[in-house]
């Protein structure tokens, strides 16, 4: 890759996850103020790992706004490009949490401010300046900050970027799953590197079989040179060219939540393609890139949030030492 400004740009929503946190005295549910938001959890995490960040998105000019934005910046994201709104509020996210860590949401984002985002706020010399331009499809649920979305990343690929896309399906906030599906095929129609979970995998295609389901999309979309699907507590799964490799989860117990483990995983990826470059991976490649992911998404699940609960390289590491024994060789 040419010589680039940042590493990685992300653009996207930015948001407070409000998880619960327990009973007050009078038996009234608590909820901790968590910021987050699927692209800026990505950045947060490749900044842990010593890349160069930078966010583009809108929130409002409310207390919750400033607060993600000085959150943010604290990890060292460039926060330079957040626009403020100062009619839409922030988007707010109410996280339900279930035993076994998995989450149901509720948003207030009608509007939020970052669908609010448009195409003249796009800093375009920004996103040419970056080696991975990384989006998810909350950007995309209407039509404003979809147009914004779509000239980012055709600005990206034309001056020489790695295209990054999550899915991050979340029904409660499109109108048809429809809509949401074709928006989908529009990432995957343009992206080079893409994390996708299971259940998001199963609503494109109707498979359960992984493989059978990666086969359709990657036969559809031929573009994807890196196709990582997630499995949750079971494991990840990486199809490059003709090869197929699968690495179990970290499985040392307490997990909390699940909230930034999907996007921990896939900031883990993009620091190894970062590092490694999309040609010639192997076998062995991929599997140390999975192993080094699931163990730091596992670790992001021990705690509650995401921006501030993302693990740096010698603790994703020394938790490797030890469980090495427990990955499939």
């Amino acid at each position: 890759m040419s010589e680039k400004r940042f590493d990685v740009t992300a653009l996207g929503e930015l948001l407070i996850d409000f998880t619960e946190d327990g009973r007050s005295g009078q038996g009234n549910t608590l909820f901790e103020a968590n910021p987050g938001g699927a692209p800026c959890n990505v950045l947060a995490m490749l900044q842990k790992l010593g890349k160069s960040t930078a966010f583009v998105g809108k929130v409002g000019d409310d207390m919750f706004g400033h607060l993600l934005r000085d959150v943010a910046a604290e990890t060292g994201i460039c926060m330079d490009y957040l626009v403020f709104d100062q009619d839409a509020r922030t988007t707010l996210a109410f996280v339900r949490t279930f035993e076994n860590g998995d989450r149901d949401f509720s948003f207030y984002r009608n509007p939020g401010a970052d669908m609010m985002l448009r195409e003249d706020e796009l800093p375009l010399d920004v996103i040419a300046g970056s080696r991975i331009f990384h989006f998810g499809t909350l950007s995309m649920t209407h039509e404003g900050v979809r147009r914004a979305t779509c000239k980012a990343i055709d600005h990206a690929k034309e001056n020489g970027a790695i295209i990054s896309f999550d899915p991050n399906l979340r029904p409660p906030l499109w109108n048809s799953l429809d809509e949401a599906k074709h928006q989908i095929e529009y990432g995957l129609a343009r992206c080079d590197v893409l994390k996708i979970a299971d259940n998001e995998l199963e609503c494109m295609t109707g498979e359960t079989d992984f493989d059978r389901g990666a086969a359709i999309l990657r036969g559809k979309h031929p573009n994807i040179k890196l196709f990582n699907v997630t499995a949750g507590a079971a494991g990840s799964y990486s199809y490059y060219e003709d090869k197929r490799v699968f690495v179990p989860s970290c499985k040392l117990g307490g997990v909390i939540e699940t909230t930034g483990a999907g996007d921990t995983f896939c900031a883990s990826v993009l620091s190894f393609v970062l590092d490694r470059g999309l040609d010639g991976l192997m076998e062995t490649d991929l599997k140390k890139m999975l192993r080094f992911a699931n163990t730091a998404a596992y670790i992001v699940t021990t705690r509650k949030g995401a921006i501030r609960s993302m693990p740096d390289r010698s603790e994703v590491e020394g938790l490797l030492l030890q469980e090495r024994s427990s990955w499939a060789l």
